[in-house]
């Protein structure tokens, strides 16, 4: 390990891009783990994040202590992948502990996906300094491609959501026109930077469907797109609920849909078989006023903000078991800091290539005893019901 220890402490530093250990050698525990250089006020440290099937876990340390914990972190993983700012360099571990290290020089071409430090900006998926014609009209870059300083927290969460569909990649067919639909969607800074990525970056063959129950935001989106050229990116007049556009799609995106909206869309996504389902709830107010009172809980439950913020909580902890019970793999994942936002959850669901009816059973029994510990209702749980009785 002498040769990947000076490797590894060769490269923790700014040039760092991204570190990923993978391929686990025990199949329960971590899954996978990431690194990336941050800089925290002023100073280099490095970001570990711990993936171990359904949460991710972050940490923030100096380049003695990451390297420290990368250090004993690789003898439980086949695989190291690490890119610089001029090298792909691939690790392969024995079980004994040998590694195999392989480098390449990095094209000239390939964009870095991090920057650092006052004189190296951070670069993101959709890279600043680059004009990109949506976030012009949209507000968000000057013509320049300079982002707009009021603006900043918003192309930050553009590139974040970014992040979340780059991970999904490879859940999505390639030989065939991908649907997606995005429910509640808004303004659509997000519809737009998705197809934006997925077709000009990713040369993927799209069709994105935003829907949404303002005339004037559908008016505004459809002229936009129409400027851009975007043929497959198409948006329309209405609700979640009552939506029976397509009988089947590969991805469903629902940002900030309110209170039970989420729960329709995520409902819809499991009947037509979604592959993918990203979700960001907004408004969680059903459960709070179906509480009824739990001797053990009322700590939790007797305060105004606790006893909403539990519901909360409670309500997306509902939604990412049902989808578990429904044959997807699920994570709830930090969506932006929250900092910029309160709500920061979003819920991500990968559909299992074969079912596993133990575990989608326990699922369902988990969301029940809670239903019926705390009297919740909740409109996912009837309408997964409602759907199995119809069946």
């Amino acid at each position: 390990m002498d040769s990947l220890h000076d490797e590894i402490r060769r490269i923790l530093d700014i040039s760092l891009i991204k570190m990923i250990i993978s391929s686990p050698r025990k199949a329960d525990g971590i899954k996978k783990v990431t690194i990336r250089p941050v800089m925290i006020k002023g100073a280099l440290h490095f970001q570990r994040e711990d993936w171990d099937g359904k949460q991710v876990f972050h940490k923030n340390t100096d380049a003695e202590t990451a390297l420290k914990d990368i250090l004993e972190t690789i003898p439980g993983f086949r695989q190291v992948q690490i890119r610089t700012e001029k090298e792909e360099i691939s690790v392969i571990v024995s079980k004994k502990g040998k590694t195999a290290i392989k480098r390449k020089a990095r094209k000239a071409e390939q964009p870095d996906l991090i920057r650092l430090s006052h004189n190296r900006r951070k670069a993101y998926l959709l890279e600043e300094g680059t004009p990109v014609p949506f976030l012009v009209d949209l507000g968000v870059m000057t013509e320049e491609g300079k982002i707009v300083r009021k603006r900043y927290d918003k192309f930050r969460q553009i590139n974040r959501f970014l992040e979340f569909i780059e991970d999904i990649l490879p859940s999505l067919p390639r030989d065939r026109e991908v649907t997606i639909l995005d429910f509640g969607c808004g303004k659509s800074y997000l519809t737009f930077a998705m197809y934006y990525y997925l077709h000009y970056l990713k040369g993927l063959d799209i069709h994105i469907i935003g829907l949404d129950l303002k005339k004037k935001v559908i008016r505004d989106c459809s002229r936009l797109a129409d400027k851009y050229g975007y043929d497959k990116l198409d948006f329309l007049e209405g609700d979640i609920e009552r939506y029976e556009g397509v009988s089947g799609v590969d991805m469903v995106v629902t940002l900030h849909a309110c209170d039970t909206a989420t729960d329709y869309a995520l409902y819809k996504a499991v009947r037509w078989g979604a592959e993918v389902i990203l979700s960001v709830p907004c408004c969680q107010h059903e459960l709070n006023g179906q509480l009824k009172e739990a001797d053990p809980f009322r700590p939790l439950t007797d305060y105004g903000i606790l006893k909403e913020r539990f519901c909360a909580l409670a309500t997306d902890g509902i939604r990412g078991k049902l989808m578990e019970a429904s044959g997807y793999d699920t994570q709830i994942l930090e969506f932006i800091e929250t900092e910029h936002t309160p709500k920061n959850l979003l819920i991500r669901a990968m559909k299992r290539k074969e079912r596993r009816e133990k575990q989608e059973e326990r699922a369902f029994k988990e969301v029940q005893a809670l239903c019926d510990m705390f009297g919740f209702q909740p409109t996912l749980l009837s309408l997964v019901r409602e759907g199995e009785m119809g069946e």
